[in-house]
């Protein structure tokens, strides 16, 4: 992260991989800053604005999932005729779309308001799943093109926020495959007595036919993704909807499992240790070498390819060695031999943390480490659910937290 001076003025800059949204969060709310933070990938940009600390308003830049008049028309508050009218006045006036549905006498002020709010809060929480982007922070700049303010408390969000991202673990462990199909249950064994569903779920539940998959309802849901998966989540616990099936069933070429899944724990464990390090580099500074020390006692046979390196650097060590320093070891052992390794050090770096940095620094490491399994399991839930992967590393993460308790009694 970099404090760029601009004029009488700074700019914070820096890339999500290495300081989390909700660090830079806390950071603004903490100083009371007003401007606009810019997040962007290659293919995403969005914008989040702030008065003294508070966010204020959001959007994005190049997605039309979260534009105003495809969030009313997924909802149900407009029709497709009225929308196409009032997009065509838009454009033609150049007054903003929701200013233009209140001249129209579509909706009030508050209606507008009640939905643009809806829609910051989409914008900023989607953030707190992103994994890398550039950011910056403009002081003293002002949204482009808000027709409407609201006043939302930066640290709510933080708490709000970072309770989505544990929650959205739970739910990627139950979600099948993008390309499974669900459907009702049609003679479910609990009894109806004992059935109660929040209107998500039963709004959920009516698009629910055996012919959509789970990106069809996040599509036709009229409730954003986070909201949708939840409901989607609770109601196959309550054993309500099941999965029927693969909607295209065909012939593929057969992939190697197994070089699949190390691939993943070498992606996942080195952006695991690089979490840590930039962690204990954000207190202490990147010349201090303590955790470079302590983590010697690791390096030799494969957690030499392990060494904590930000992953876009040179310096990191290449998949291709690592398979085939992999495939030098019997078949029969070589995956757990790998992982007992891995998970030993990772449990031991997290409680090193504690040790030397206090609760606080363990719990933010802790945090961003977490994170870094969402990935693989939405990309490939059902093979890290077969080989348990998951499982371990929630573990490994449980015995490093039972340490620091232990430690402070």
């Amino acid at each position: 992260m970099y404090l760029i001076p601009e004029g009488d003025k700074l700019s914070l800059s820096g890339n999500l991989r290495t300081v989390s949204f909700p660090d830079i969060l806390q950071l603004l709310a903490s100083g009371k800053k007003t401007g606009v933070l810019e997040a962007k990938t290659a293919t995403r940009q969005k914008e989040v604005a702030f008065k003294d600390g508070s966010i204020i308003f959001a959007s994005s830049i190049n997605s039309t999932e979260d534009l105003l008049g495809n969030m009313l028309l997924r909802r149900g508050k407009i029709s497709k005729g009225n929308l196409e009218r009032a997009i065509t006045l838009h454009k033609q006036t150049g007054r903003q779309l929701g200013t233009t549905l209140i001249d129209m006498g579509l909706f009030d002020k508050h209606e507008i308001g009640e939905c643009l709010k809806l829609q910051i809060e989409e914008i900023v929480y989607n953030l707190f799943s992103w994994r890398e982007g550039d950011f910056t922070f403009h002081e003293d700049a002002k949204p482009k093109n808000a027709p409407f303010t609201v006043e939302m408390n930066t640290m709510n969000v933080i708490m709000e926020g970072t309770r989505r991202i544990d929650e959205w673990m739970e739910i990627q462990k139950i979600l099948p495959s993008d390309d499974v199909l669900l459907d009702v249950v049609a003679s479910p064994k609990t009894n109806r007595d004992e059935i109660k569903l929040s209107m998500d779920e039963f709004r959920i539940l009516a698009l629910i036919d055996g012919e959509h998959t789970v990106p069809d309802l996040i599509n036709l849901s009229p409730m954003g993704e986070f909201v949708t998966c939840r409901a989607i989540h609770r109601l196959m616990n309550q054993k309500l909807v099941e999965a029927v099936g693969s909607r295209v069933e065909k012939e593929v070429e057969k992939e190697d499992e197994e070089e699949v899944l190390l691939t993943i724990v070498f992606h996942l464990y080195n952006q695991s240790f690089f979490r840590i390090r930039s962690a204990v580099e954000a207190v202490v500074g990147e010349d201090n070498t303590c955790l470079a020390q302590f983590s010697a006692q690791y390096r030799g046979g494969l957690l030499n390819f392990f060494p904590g390196f930000d992953p876009s650097s040179e310096l990191r060590p290449t998949l291709d060695k690592f398979l085939t320093a992999v495939r030098a070891l019997p078949p029969t052992t070589r995956y757990h031999q790998l992982m007992a390794g891995l998970e030993t050090m990772l449990s031991e770096q997290l409680a090193y943390v504690f040790s030397l940095l206090g609760r606080g620094a363990f719990r933010q490491a802790a945090g961003s480490v977490k994170k870094e399994i969402s990935g693989p399991l939405s990309s490939r839930r059902e093979l890290v659910k077969r080989y348990g992967l998951d499982e371990d590393f929630y573990r490994t993460l449980r015995r490093a937290d039972k340490v620091v308790k232990m430690v402070r009694g």
